[in-house]
């Protein structure tokens, strides 16, 4: 028997769900790429995109996924033989370093741990041992969408400046962007990437580069520059020169109204949205975790990040039964394991075009599924995450109460 017949529900991090306005933005012809509607649509892009990543500096749209906005932001400031310290707090920075590896960097890494955030103070230490300034970068992801941690950017950039040391900060910022604060500028970032695929609201094939004052003076030197990504290059007098040929029309009409839709919200709506369902998810998956079958996989709960929850079976239990459950009976659709945590967690979304109403849909079905499949866990998770939402919201979703204490009687 299935009850997934009906709107499915996509609650794995990447890609997310896309609103209907975005999808509806994108169904048109195709438009002249050297002149009118497309080279203003390409100057309000970039000009939000600096609002979201909170800077007043350079951005770059590229037609690629979020391993080419890797890719573009390592060749613009980095040099053969250079050397780059990754941060490791899950799979993706050490991804994000393999890459550069192959770029002919020399990658370091400060190893760190599935179940936690990156720690400055390790940073620190790590930093001033390299008394000859050989490391020249420092990767970081804000969120780790493998483990479900956040990273401490502001805390991080303090460890580097109390080392006295002058590596760029550059960070991933592609699951947090648009679902948690992120401001280069005023943390110290030097680059950011992103992806459109996650709090942006979009299908996957647009990524960005963001970069401060001292990851262009880097630019100057780098040796790694080749011609599609090179920020030098995309700031040509030439409109296509921003995309290196023709640009990803379509995906632009739709990032042109993802964009709209997040301003209009307001990103302090928006973030606080995010913390909100965040808040419920864990709730639940901490009622759940009474029984023997699943755990946080992040320890501290201060480091788990709003834009998803990693839910890790325990010994003896798998996550794969479950996803199926959801995804067949259900028609949810979970985030399964990755990396070294494949078959050993479960993934819950709560980023980008994501509502309550869903988030719930969500907790329902892994609910029902804990009990069809006689899963040891403790009941009641669901009724938790409403309780502490609506605690949450108080007076705010509570109108009424003051309108009928004051109505005559």
């Amino acid at each position: 028997m299935t009850l997934r017949h009906g709107r499915e529900l996509l609650v794995m991090p990447g890609p997310t769900t896309v609103p209907d306005a975005v999808l509806n933005a994108m169904h048109r012809p195709a438009i002249d790429i050297y002149a009118g509607e497309l080279l203003r649509i390409t100057e309000t892009c970039l000009a939000e995109l600096r609002t979201v990543f909170a800077t007043e500096h350079g951005v770059y749209i590229y037609a690629a996924n979020g391993h080419g906005a890797w890719e573009a932001a390592l060749s613009n400031v980095l040099s053969r033989g250079e050397q780059v310290l990754v941060l490791e707090s899950g799979r993706f920075a050490t991804a994000w370093g393999g890459m550069a590896q192959t770029l002919g960097v020399e990658v370091l890494t400060l190893q760190g741990s599935l179940r936690a955030a990156v720690d400055p103070a390790r940073v620190e230490a790590r930093l001033r041992e390299d008394t000859a300034r050989r490391i020249k970068a420092i990767l970081v992801v804000q969120v780790d969408t493998s483990t479900g941690v956040i990273n401490d950017i502001p805390s991080i950039r303090a460890a580097i400046d109390a080392s006295g040391h002058d590596a760029l900060l550059m960070v991933d910022a592609i699951a947090s962007l648009c679902t948690m604060p992120f401001e280069l500028d005023a943390w110290g970032v030097d680059v950011a990437v992103a992806g459109s695929q996650k709090g942006l609201m979009m299908p996957p094939g647009l990524s960005f580069c963001a970069a401060g004052p001292r990851a262009r003076e880097a630019h100057q030197r780098a040796d790694l520059r080749t011609r599609y990504w090179d920020w030098t290059q995309r700031e040509g007098p030439e409109h296509y020169q921003k995309y290196c040929g023709t640009p990803p029309e379509h995906l632009l009409f739709g990032l042109e109204k993802a964009l709209q839709l997040i301003l209009e919200e307001g990103l302090d709506n928006v973030f606080e949205r995010h913390r909100l369902l965040a808040g419920a998810v864990r709730r639940a998956v901490e009622v759940w975790s009474g029984g023997e079958a699943l755990e946080f996989n992040i320890l501290e709960p201060e480091q788990r990040a709003d834009s998803l929850t990693t839910v890790r079976m325990c010994d003896g239990f798998e996550p794969k039964t479950l996803q199926a459950f959801c995804r067949d009976t259900c028609g949810v659709t979970l985030g399964a394991g990755i990396g070294e945590l494949r078959d050993r967690v479960f993934r819950i979304a709560h980023m980008g075009h994501i509502n309550a109403p869903m988030i719930f849909g969500a907790l329902g079905s892994v609910e029902l599924a804990l009990s069809a499949l006689e899963l040891p866990h403790t009941g009641g998770g669901v009724e938790a995450a409403v309780r502490w939402l609506a605690a949450e919201l108080g007076e705010q979703v509570s109108p009424s109460r003051s309108s009928t204490s004051e109505a005559p009687a």
